[in-house]
């Protein structure tokens, strides 16, 4: 029988809780923007999402490699321990902003546990790739922002009172494509960086969806409450244009490679059709809670990282 290193073993379990941990973050936000139009059911809603997450990286995986190839090189010697270090970082500073009522980006505390574990343990770290990442993640929300403050007012002329629903139809699916051809892939590169593959077979893209879909069950009850009820006064119209809003900029980015937060986007997409139609409609301190959210993520997931992979570099020296 082949030896199977260590390292790679637990990588495979940290990327196994990190896609659990995907589905419970991610998942409620994804469907929360919809849930006043019966159009997409729940049930389908998640079906939905989770076959994109198993389908879609099998035609696109560019996202996937720029975390894999472009930020480090996480194939040198220690590169699957400085992974592992750089998830645990990451969700450990996700679940302590969490805590403080600050729901923020898994994808912002990857990208930012990744360099600072790459750093801490002396890989070479792109700070080009680094810099590009940081600059779509801020455009991401905006463009989003901008796209939705249009659609809502262009949703307001081709539809009646009774005419959302097609365009729920149309919204969540182009979110949900968009989410498993970017934000998605954030849980296939670290199973790349564990096994060493760089395509996507069928085999373990339906293992980053099941294990997405766990947390996505799990979290479902509780997830997406801040983007559906606390940054505005949400009509149908609001979630729809966020949805179609959201789509279009991170289906954008994942074009470019470029990995960004759904979640963000969605929520530029939610506060600038509400600002379309009144700015008394967005709860400003709800904005700013979840923005001073991402600011810190991360930096604090960067030095998470980097002080995990050292620890752990000066255990194996002694």
């Amino acid at each position: 029988m082949e030896h199977v290193p260590v390292d790679a073993v637990v990588l495979v379990v940290v990327a196994a809780l990190f896609a659990i941990v995907s589905g419970i973050n991610d998942g409620g936000a994804l469907l929360a923007t919809g849930l006043k139009l019966p159009t997409v059911r729940p049930a389908i809603g998640i079906l939905g999402l989770i076959l994109m997450v198993a389908v879609v990286p099998l035609l696109s995986y560019q996202v996937a490699l720029t975390f894999v190839d472009r930020l480090a090189n996480f194939d040198a010697p220690g590169g699957r321990i400085a992974t592992s270090a750089a998830v645990l970082g990451a969700l450990g500073v996700v679940v302590a902003l969490s805590v403080k009522g600050r729901p923020t980006s898994l994808t912002l505390a990857v990208v930012g546990g990744l360099t600072g574990a790459g750093l801490g343990w002396g890989l070479p770290v792109s700070g080009a790739t680094v810099a590009q990442v940081l600059a779509f993640g801020v455009a991401a929300p905006i463009a989003g922002g901008l796209l939705a403050w249009v659609l809502i007012r262009l949703l307001a002329l081709v539809t009646g009172s009774r005419g959302l629903g097609r365009w729920h139809r149309l919204g969540f699916l182009l979110q949900t494509v968009a989410y498993a051809a970017n934000d998605s892939q954030k849980m296939l590169a670290l199973f790349m960086i564990a096994i060493g593959f760089r395509d996507a077979p069928v085999p373990y893209t339906s293992l980053v969806a099941l294990l997405f879909g766990i947390g996505v069950l799990y979290g479902l009850p509780s997830a997406g409450r801040t983007l559906s009820r606390e940054i505005i006064v949400s009509r149908p119209p609001h979630g729809v244009a966020a949805e179609l809003a959201s789509g279009l900029a991170v289906i954008g980015c994942a074009a470019a490679g470029m990995p960004v937060s759904m979640t963000q986007a969605i929520a530029g997409g939610l506060i600038g059709a509400g600002v379309a139609q009144g700015s008394g409609r967005v709860r400003w301190y709800a904005a700013l809670k979840i923005a001073t959210a991402w600011l810190l993520t991360l930096p604090a997931s960067a030095l998470a990282g980097w002080v995990l992979a050292l620890a752990v570099k000066g255990l194996r020296v002694l």
